[in-house]
């Protein structure tokens, strides 16, 4: 049996991955296998911790250009994340996980804030932590929060979930002729202007010399094939 190439990873997924096909909110049937996926690496005795979006609920960048304050638009988004990594942190315990969910914004009836040596601690005793509320900043997506947990912890990868097999030239489902990069720099990344994470998050996995594999997470199974090695969606580094 194969044996997993990363020994500590944070699962970047988009609040969008938990609607699955509908409009808007959360469908327990996605959240619950997203969860299956999680328990499988966590299975290998792989440390995972995740970090998700808010786009199926809130996004603050769209709320502030049709006239809400930015910083305030920004922070319902995070307290939108929150939502979703209960819903996930559910998901995962149904099945066996055992999990902390860790906020950047104080919620004590909720959640733990964030504490890094607290976290750390939690995955040392095999425990999925979600962190929650982004950076606790506005103006910083949870592209960034991801890439900034993930070298706070010493996580080995970042898993950038998405609902294509990678990164293309252009957007797959608009362009029939888009090619897909199975590597790229963080240098190209950022001049080609590549959709894949925000300046910001990919500036800090540059600087600290920190991989993203971009893969297809509506597929079953591809998160553990990523962890066994296999060459699957787009690596940077």
């Amino acid at each position: 049996m194969k044996k997993p190439v990363f020994k500590r990873v944070v699962l970047k997924l988009s609040g969008e991955a938990l609607q699955g096909d509908q409009g808007y909110g959360v469908d327990p049937k996605v959240a619950s296998s997203i969860a299956q996926q999680i328990k499988e690496i966590h299975g290998l005795g792989i440390d995972v911790a995740c970090v998700i979006g808010a786009g199926n609920i809130f996004r603050g960048l769209q709320a502030s250009k049709a006239g809400m304050d930015r910083s305030q638009a920004d922070y319902i988004g995070m307290l939108a994340t929150v939502i979703n990594s209960l819903v996930l942190q559910d998901a995962l315990e149904k099945i066996g996980v055992h999990t902390r969910v860790q906020t950047a914004i104080e919620i004590r009836a909720l959640a733990e804030p964030y504490i890094r040596r607290k976290a750390m601690r939690h995955l040392e005793k095999k425990r999925v932590v979600i962190f929650a509320a982004g950076t606790g900043n506005p103006y910083f997506t949870t592209d960034t929060a991801a890439a900034l947990r993930a070298i706070e912890i010493g996580a080995d990868v970042i898993l950038k979930a998405t609902k294509v097999d990678g990164v293309y030239t252009h957007d797959p489902v608009k362009v029939r002729q888009a090619k897909k990069y199975l590597k790229l720099s963080y240098l190209n990344v950022l001049k080609k202007r590549l959709q894949v994470m925000d300046a910001t998050a990919i500036s800090l996995c540059m600087d600290n010399k920190l991989p993203i594999i971009v893969f297809n997470l509506t597929k079953p199974g591809n998160i553990r094939r990523v962890m066994l090695g296999e060459s699957i969606g787009t690596r940077i580094e």
